[in-house]
């Protein structure tokens, strides 16, 4: 056991919980590589669903990163990419079940964005989070929240 005052290992504590892995880092192996949360958002927050929606939407994001991206989300199990025939055939990208769970940690990044940040999330910066924007940000949030059906 490791002395008190400096905590224990991360493989004692996995042990501890009977895991093989940290589902905290497993969870950052998906949602932490560059722009996936930002395609997420797009996809169940601005309802976007097209390769050019993210490309021009999504800042600093270019087309190989970005179809690596969505490949990756894909395999992970977060988005479905369907093959839409016609003239001209074209793809759409849409969050599945395990996709569409990621609007809470959606929600609560943008809470607290919101909460600790105001000064640079708001347009009134003189104005407190608990203040006028509390309504905003409630509404906002519930919006994030809602579930919702592709």
């Amino acid at each position: 056991m490791p002395s008190e005052g400096y905590g224990i290992t991360l493989t004692d504590h996995l042990d501890r919980w009977g895991m093989k892995v940290c589902p905290i880092d497993r969870s950052l192996k998906i949602m932490g590589q560059r722009y996936a949360l930002h395609i997420m958002r797009n996809m169940i927050l601005l309802k976007q669903n097209r390769f050019n929606q993210f490309l021009n939407s999504v800042e600093g994001i270019n087309a190989k990163t970005l179809t690596i991206r969505l490949q990756q989300l894909e395999e992970y199990g977060l988005v479905e990419r369907k093959e839409i025939p016609g003239k001209p055939a074209h793809t759409e990208y849409s969050p599945t079940k395990k996709g569409m769970a990621v609007q809470r940690i959606l929600a609560e990044i943008a809470s607290f964005s919101a909460k600790y940040e105001p000064e640079i999330i708001f347009v009134d910066e003189s104005q407190e989070i608990m203040g006028s924007h509390s309504l905003g940000l409630e509404i906002y949030l519930k919006f994030m929240t809602i579930e919702q059906h592709w």
